[in-house]
């Protein structure tokens, strides 16, 4: 997967309506942006926490899909947490995605964002990805 492909791929889905633009992919490193805008801003006027949440979950969630083993089908998000220590009114947001765990069975990513406009860190983010399988022949499949 490469950058264009995963920007494609956000078209008519959450990371294209927050307007998530990749522009560095690899195994190893995720990074996107956003700007912020009045639809992605809380009352307050400040950038939406689930705003930022939705990128950095994206971004480890495309960093996830690039390390899937072979056999996988897919991935799911199991855990997720956030803490926040900054905020932001305009310009733009970067992210960042890198894996601490890259498993057979398991997969944890942890993420961090910043205004473009000073590097001012506002927030760190950590999820854990379920590695999903077929169903072993003879096994019922799941719901």
């Amino acid at each position: 997967m490469n950058v264009q492909h995963l920007n494609a791929r956000a078209e008519g889905r959450l990371a294209g309506l927050v307007g998530l633009d990749v522009i560095e992919a690899s195994a190893t490193r995720i990074r996107g942006a956003l700007t912020v805008r009045p639809e992605l801003q809380a009352p307050t006027g400040f950038l939406h926490t689930a705003t930022i949440i939705a990128m950095l979950d994206t971004l480890a969630g495309y960093g996830a899909s690039m390390n899937i083993p072979d056999r996988a089908i897919g991935f799911t998000t199991i855990e997720v947490s956030s803490s926040f220590f900054g905020a932001a009114r305009e310009g733009r947001v970067i992210g960042e995605a890198v894996p601490i765990h890259r498993g057979s069975t398991t997969q944890i990513w942890s993420a961090n964002c910043w205004r473009e406009s000073d590097n001012k860190e506002l927030a760190v983010f950590r999820c854990t990805q379920m590695v999903l399988y077929p169903p072993r022949r003879g096994e019922p499949k799941e719901d």
